[in-house]
Parts: structure tokens; C-alpha cells; sequence
């Protein structure tokens, strides 16, 4: 297997992940939180997708999907290429209304798509560039921006089932569905 299908797929799970765990619920669900201080899976899912379309458009230095693809107003929130989840508050995730759940898989589908694009067009020697980022020592590559995203990604999809399992109990997985 080549290092490009290797990274892509597991792009591609974290899509499969959202789709099974988001099949069927309804808004309400995607805003319950099991507790108040705990994420619910609407956040979770817009925030995984937020932090890749974040991270990708910057490697590719390209604007964000999230604006010029007018993400932002499907979600009925501001055009603000911070606006990622990255350290908001308990109040500011109970706070936060999801859209519907094929809203968020058809966003994160659509950032999944450009990623593609993107990992497709890299050489090797593109992987083994520097980030300017001094804040982070050693410096990241482009390569370990991107398993560092995927990882980050994996784990919140991962929450998004589990969530989903607190609030509905064992059997919301329907065995006829697929992961990975």
C-alpha cells in the first residue's frame, strides 16, 4: 500500500464513523449532552470537521471551506476562520445549536474531498517540510500536521459514538452498518 491510500483512508473511516454514528438522530439529539460539561456529538462532529478544514486550508494556503463555501450560514454561525471549538467554554459548547445530522456529514464530506485533493498532490519530499510554527519544538512537518488532524479526528468521531451510546443506551448500533 502506498503511503497516500494509507493516510486517505483513514480519512475515509472518520467519514464512515460520522455517517453511522449520526444515522437517524434528530437536532435534539445531536444538542443533548450527557452531562453540562460535556461535549455533545453535534459539537463534536462540527468540531472535528473545523479543525481539519482549519488545518488543511492553512497547509494549502488556501481560505477555509468553512467561508467561501458558506459553511458558515448552514450552521447559523459567523464567518470566523477562528471559530473552530478550540478552547470554548462549557457554555459556549451548551451553546452551540447543530444543524441537521446530514448537514454536518455533508460538510465534513465536502472538507473530506478537498483533503483528498490535497494529500493526493503531495510529493514525498512535501511531507518532510517545516511548519513555521516555533511554538511547537521540534518544528512539525506537514506530515505529522496531517496525522496529528487524522488522529485528533478519529478520537472526536470516536466520542461522537460513545456519546451516542450514554444517551441511547447499548443497541443504537445497528450491526448491519460498517466501520472500518
Amino acid at each position: 500500500m502506498e503511503w497516500r491510500e494509507l493516510v486517505l483512508d483513514g480519512y475515509g473511516r472518520v467519514r464512515e464513523i460520522l455517517e453511522v454514528s449520526l444515522k437517524g438522530l434528530t437536532v435534539d439529539d445531536l444538542n443533548q449532552q450527557p452531562r453540562p460539561d460535556c461535549n455533545s456529538m453535534g459539537w463534536l462532529a462540527w468540531h472535528l470537521t473545523r479543525v481539519q478544514d482549519d488545518n488543511v486550508a492553512d497547509l494549502m494556503g488556501e481560505e477555509q471551506l468553512w467561508i467561501v463555501d458558506g459553511w458558515h450560514a448552514r450552521f447559523n454561525r459567523p464567518a470566523d476562520p477562528k471559530d473552530i471549538g478550540w478552547g470554548h467554554t462549557p457554555e459556549q459548547v451548551a451553546a452551540f445549536r447543530s444543524p441537521d445530522a446530514q448537514t454536518l456529514v455533508d460538510y465534513y464530506v465536502a472538507v473530506l474531498e478537498r483533503t483528498r485533493r490535497y494529500i493526493s498532490s503531495l510529493s514525498e519530499a512535501e511531507l518532510d517540510r517545516e511548519l513555521n510554527e516555533p511554538w511547537f519544538q521540534p518544528l512539525p512537518t506537514v506530515g505529522v500536521r496531517l496525522v496529528s488532524v487524522l488522529s485528533d479526528d478519529l478520537q472526536h468521531a470516536g466520542q461522537v459514538a460513545y456519546v451516542r451510546g450514554l444517551l441511547q443506551g447499548a443497541g443504537w448500533l445497528d450491526i448491519t452498518d460498517s466501520i472500518g
